[in-house]
């Protein structure tokens, strides 16, 4: 039953929309009407409102670091599905009809959890690359590369093969940012270009 509970506890932490909770309650509108319609801190950018965007980066950050410690402290065998819980949560929300984020702050999170050095690479890939080629897709998805990758090099072997399976979704959920890049249309962060 311990598994269940692991994989429940993350989910529902996961599954909170705080990017769309958010902007509702600040008056900012729906947020799946703006821009790419994502419920994530990038496309709570797009409204023009960067507290808020920083606000929801911060909580969806929280809530997989969250699901994380939670399972540590009570079910410790099973923190792994915590974490991917979390993680589907936030991508597949049940009460947004299962669409929901990219998942990336909230891969942050778990990566912190799992494994601080590896949390602390993850971050500064990100925002290295978010300050110095500015489009969020690149920094998204080199950081949930290179967070597995740092987790096996370091030797922190069960939390390499959650975060290479949160990377290989982080990979597929930014598929359609894949095609822009490829195509060169992909925008910078500032652009004023829809995702």
């Amino acid at each position: 039953m311990n598994w269940i509970l692991a994989i429940v506890l993350g989910y529902a932490l996961g599954s909170v929309p705080f990017g769309l909770l958010i902007t509702r309650i600040a008056g900012a509108g729906d947020l799946r009407s703006i821009g790419s319609g994502n419920i994530g801190a990038t496309n709570v950018l797009r409204t023009g409102r960067k507290g808020l965007a920083a606000a929801t980066l911060l909580l969806d950050l929280l809530k997989g670091l969250a699901a994380v410690l939670i399972a540590r402290h009570f079910l410790p065998d099973w923190v792994w599905l915590a974490a991917l819980g979390a993680f589907a949560g936030h991508c597949f929300p049940v009460w947004l009809g299962f669409k929901g984020g990219k998942g990336v702050a909230t891969t942050a999170g778990i990566a912190l959890g799992l494994a601080w050095p590896v949390g602390l690479i993850y971050a500064l890939t990100w925002i290295g690359l978010l300050l110095t080629v500015r489009i969020s897709s690149v920094a998204g998805m080199t950081a949930a590369v290179a967070a597995p990758l740092a987790a096996w090099a370091l030797g922190y072997g069960e939390a390499a093969g959650v975060l290479a399976v949160i990377a290989a979704v982080v990979l597929f959920q930014h598929r359609e940012n894949i095609a822009r890049l490829r195509a060169g249309t992909e925008p910078r962060i500032g652009s004023g270009k829809k995702p």
